[in-house]
């Protein structure tokens, strides 16, 4: 089965020029997905301090500088935006790009984050809620079909409001990330187009697979209509040589913290290849390689074009 690929940077760090040339390159040498991530600062396991450029606008210039990725977040936090005017701003960021937006959400998860700028974070539980609400606001204010969305929940209200002009999609896609098993996966299962989980390897992927399947069957749906992906945190390098730059750049972005997840690319190209083979295998619709702050690895980056995009295509 064939795959396709993406990048994206989950921490906004910059240098600017750097994430400018990323999404240039994603869109000439055969991905199909760009995405970003959703912070105001940066994220741990470091301290916060380093540069981080807001998601909404960054988008907005990879919509007008590139010609035919499909661009994205993964994912906006629910609690930083009223979905009015996030769908107001997905919706121009949709005719800027020709229609090429995907709408991500979750749930979040960085309280600190959260508490420095201002925003409430109601527990889980609660933020869990405000998702499912969400993407219902997302979907009626995207519909073709609907003059004026009307929406009462206990988090967000829509009141005739209406989103015109409409996006250019009849359907802009609605991701759900995240791999809470009892909410997140139960979430997609209702209101996705697609599910993505970050950082995890073959083996936990397809364990929360097979748990978004047990909720498609609650939820009477077809599990086969929402397209799966993951994230994985690259760190190759093109040679040896490379390979042992990326293992020192591993250990500064995550240092003890790098062990508790296995859903990373280390070593060169040709190692990581037997990874995204399972990945394809188990019905992985993309791969998406994930950046934090540049600048970046642009012959390791060739190499994955090359050694790994243009054959798994």
């Amino acid at each position: 089965m064939a795959m396709t690929f993406g990048i994206h940077i989950g921490h906004m760090g910059g240098p600017l020029e750097e994430m400018r040339r990323l999404w240039r390159f994603a869109d000439t040498m055969g991905f199909d997905w760009f995405s970003v991530s959703d912070h105001f600062q940066e994220s741990p396991p470091r301290g916060g301090d380093l540069d981080c450029y807001e998601a909404t606008a960054t988008l907005t210039a990879a919509a007008v500088d590139t010609k035919r990725v499909r661009l994205g977040a993964l994912v906006y936090c629910v609690a930083y935006r009223n979905p009015g005017l996030h769908a107001k701003s997905l919706t121009t960021i949709d005719h800027l790009s020709g229609g090429r937006v995907d709408c991500g959400l979750g749930a979040g998860w960085h309280e600190i984050e959260a508490r420095a700028f201002g925003y409430e974070f109601p527990r889980i539980g609660v933020r869990e809620d405000m998702l499912e609400e969400y993407a219902q606001c997302m979907r009626l204010l995207f519909d073709p079909e609907g003059r004026r969305a009307n929406f009462h929940g206990t988090h967000f209200r829509l009141e005739h409001a209406p989103n015109n002009p409409k996006p250019l999609q009849l359907r802009v896609p609605i991701w759900i990330g995240g791999r809470g098993e009892k909410r997140t996966l139960r979430a997609a299962a209702r209101y996705a187009d697609g599910w993505n989980a970050p950082y995890i390897g073959p083996e936990e992927w397809i364990a929360k697979g097979k748990v978004l399947d047990q909720w498609c069957e609650k939820e009477g749906r077809d599990p086969k209509t929402i397209l799966r992906t993951v994230n994985l945190g690259f760190y190759l390098g093109a040679d040896a040589q490379g390979a042992l730059r990326g293992e020192e750049i591993f250990r500064q972005h995550w240092g003890a913290q790098g062990g508790e997840r296995s859903g990373w690319l280390r070593g060169t190209p040709t190692q990581a290849r037997e990874m995204v083979a399972a990945f394809r295998d188990a019905g992985c619709a993309r791969v998406n390689i994930a950046f934090r702050d540049g600048p970046y690895d642009w012959d390791a980056l060739h190499a994955f074009a090359e050694e790994i995009v243009a054959p798994f295509r």
